[in-house]
C-alpha cells in the first residue's frame, strides 16, 4: 500500500526533497527549506530503492516501516523506547541508511525514527566535476573536502558538517542553521581503535570511541566518561555490501542531552560513514 502524502527525498535526484501527493511524485520540490516547481515534463526515471521497495521509487511507508523496525530491534539489538517528538534532535533511536548505490560519487542518506518514519535526510554538497570524477576513479577524496547537510522534511538545514581535506586526522566542523560554530569533532589518534574528541570553545564535551579496530561500532561519552549514545553499524548482508556502497547505522541516545553536547552527538552519528570513516571503511 502506498504512502499518505508528504515530503520524501528527492528520488529524481534533482532536488533535496519532492512531493508525494499519496499516488505520484509531483512537481513540488523544496531545496534547503524554499519550496520550488519542476518542469514535470522533462523528469528523468525515478531512482528506485529509495524511501520504498528495491524495485519501485513509489515510497511503501508499511514495508520501510519493517524494515527500520528490524534493523533496530534485530539487527541493532535495540529494544523499542518510548518518548520523542519527531525531530532529529528529540528522537531517543535515530536511523540512518544511506541510498544504495554501485558507484558512490555523491553521499546521501535518509533519517528514520525507530518506527520507520522518515524525519530527515543529509547529502554532500559542494561536489565539483573534478571531485567527482576523482571520486569515481580513485580513492584520492579521502583526503579532499567533504561538505554535509542534514536537513528535516520541509529541506530546512538543521546542522551542516564540514571535514576539511586532511593528511592523516580527521576534524571536523559542525554548524547551526546559521553558518555559526557548534563545535568540532577532532581525530585524537591514527593506529587502533579510533578516537575522536568532542570539542566546543576550547573545551572537551565528551569523546567517539570505536570498539573495534574497523571502527563499525561507537560508544559515545559524555566529559566524564559516562556513556551517554550508541552508534551501531547494522549489517545489510554479503550481496548488499559487495555490490553496493550502501552503509546503514542506528544511534540510540540514552539520556536528553543539552547542547553543544547534542548537536554534536547528533552530528557525529549522522555523518559517521563520510566525515569519520572515509578512510577505506575504518581508518578515520
Amino acid at each position: 500500500m502506498s504512502s499518505p502524502a508528504a515530503w520524501h527525498a528527492d528520488p529524481y535526484n534533482r532536488f533535496q526533497l519532492r512531493y508525494w501527493d499519496g499516488a505520484r511524485w509531483t512537481e513540488h520540490v523544496s531545496n534547503n527549506g524554499v519550496q520550488a516547481i519542476d518542469d514535470p515534463t522533462s523528469l528523468p526515471t525515478p531512482v528506485a530503492g529509495w524511501g520504498g521497495g528495491e524495485n519501485s521509487a513509489v515510497p511503501t511507508t508499511n514495508d520501510t516501516a519493517d524494515k527500520i523496525q528490524h534493523q533496530v530491534q534485530a539487527k541493532a539489538g535495540v529494544g523499542p523506547i518510548s518518548g520523542g517528538q519527531g525531530t532529529l534532535f528529540t528522537e531517543p533511536i535515530l536511523v540512518v541508511n544511506q541510498k544504495k548505490k554501485l558507484i558512490e560519487i555523491v553521499n546521501e542518506y535518509a533519517v528514520f525514527d525507530q518506527h520507520g518514519v522518515q524525519i530527515g535526510a543529509i547529502r554532500e554538497i559542494g561536489q565539483t566535476m573534478v571531485k567527482k570524477a576523482v571520486r569515481l576513479l580513485s580513492s584520492f577524496d579521502q583526503f579532499l573536502t567533504h561538505r554535509l547537510e542534514i536537513v528535516d522534511m520541509t529541506g530546512a538545514v538543521q546542522l551542516s558538517v564540514t571535514r576539511p581535506a586532511k593528511l592523516m586526522k580527521s576534524t571536523v566542523i559542525v554548524n547551526n542553521p546559521a553558518g555559526v560554530e557548534i563545535g568540532r569533532i577532532v581525530q585524537d589518534n591514527v593506529f587502533g581503535k579510533i578516537r575522536f574528541s568532542l570539542q566546543s570553545g576550547g573545551l572537551t564535551y565528551g569523546s567517539i570511541n570505536a570498539e573495534n579496530w574497523r571502527a563499525w561500532n561507537f560508544n559515545i561519552q559524555d566529559h566524564t566518561g559516562q556513556e551517554v549514545a550508541r552508534i551501531t553499524k547494522t549489517w545489510e548482508g554479503v550481496l548488499t555490501t559487495i555490490f553496493t556502497t550502501a552503509d546503514n547505522y542506528v544511534l540510540q541516545i540514552h539520556q536528553p542531552l543539552v547542547e553543544p553536547l547534542r548537536s554534536l552527538v547528533v552530528a557525529s552519528a549522522l555523518t559517521v560513514d563520510t566525515a569519520l570513516k572515509q578512510d577505506s571503511r575504518g581508518l578515520g
